[in-house]
């Protein structure tokens, strides 16, 4: 059985007050966290920590095409877990993997997607320069088969998951900040469900930069345009999150790493985080 989608029940020490959560299905300020990828993922595991914190989680996020290395019934498995805890289940980047075989590849692949649960299907181009029309056609296939097509948007093109690892080169190009919101206006108007933020150009650059560096005039200026609730932002790593909760908004949308929720919701509900915390609080205990 399901279990209730509520993030009201008693918690331990709740006299100690925290932001609220909103139940799920949320609109805004919803969180994605990756599944196996950078680090293994089994049954058990994901089932556990669901247990503990799915309150907190919106989405999963298979990635990297991990789901290619597991049985369909694996695959199954996974979805049914996180479906059970009211956790919607994205199949990540994979489909400009997909593309070079060919375009009844994309075909079959989406079609598989449908058949094995999936809620949400990432439409990539990170490393593969795939046309916009060609993207927007594959955005509407999502949708007629009644998943919600979430393309990624990037600033740069020629960089994807990955390459803060590998290194920036002369074949990343800065597509511009215009080309970047009309692309996104494009996917929007097709038919998209959301859109995915990629970090690559914007808060991902060559050197791991503070936010003194950032691209934040892109960010604002994409939600001045679209709002929060079209919008997931790549921010997969502590900085950069604790940087959107605290600058941005704690309405918009995040995608992490399963491994930091904990650190994260902390930080969201402010139950923990930086002095300013405590700035300007009396901390005595005599009476």
């Amino acid at each position: 059985m399901a279990k209730k989608q509520t993030v009201a029940s008693k918690k331990a020490f709740d006299f100690l007050k925290l932001k609220e959560l909103p139940p799920k299905p949320r609109h805004t300020g919803l969180v994605e966290f990756r599944g196996p990828y950078y680090s293994s993922v089994s049954h058990t595991y994901l089932e556990n920590l669901l247990d503990d914190w799915s309150d907190y989680v919106d989405v999963l996020k298979f990635a990297g095409g991990s789901m290619r290395l597991l049985t369909p019934a694996n695959v199954k498995k996974f979805i049914k877990i996180a479906h059970d805890h009211h956790v919607r289940v994205d199949t990540g980047g994979f489909i400009e993997r997909i593309i070079i075989e060919g375009p009844d590849a994309v075909d079959k692949y989406l079609e598989e997607c449908k058949s094995l649960g999936f809620d949400i299907v990432e439409v990539s181009s990170g490393f593969a320069p795939i046309p916009v029309e060609d993207q927007i056609a594959i955005v509407k296939q999502i949708s007629k088969l009644g998943m919600q097509p979430k393309p990624e948007i990037s600033l740069i093109s020629g960089a994807g998951g990955g390459t803060e690892t590998y290194g920036y080169d002369e074949k990343i190009t800065d597509k511009g900040l215009d080309n970047m919101i009309n692309e996104a206006s494009a996917h929007l108007k097709a038919g998209a469900h959301m859109l995915m933020i990629e970090s690559e150009g914007i808060t991902e650059l060559p050197g791991e930069p503070g936010p003194e560096k950032w691209r934040i005039d892109v960010i604002k200026k994409l939600v001045k345009t679209f709002g929060f609730e079209r919008l997931m932002f790549e921010a997969a790593e502590p900085q950069v999150f604790k940087w959107y909760l605290k600058n941005v908004s704690h309405d918009a949308n995040l995608f992490i790493d399963h491994s930091q929720i904990v650190e994260f919701t902390a930080w969201k509900l402010g139950l923990w985080g930086d002095k300013d915390l405590w700035k300007d609080k009396k901390a005595v205990y005599r009476k």
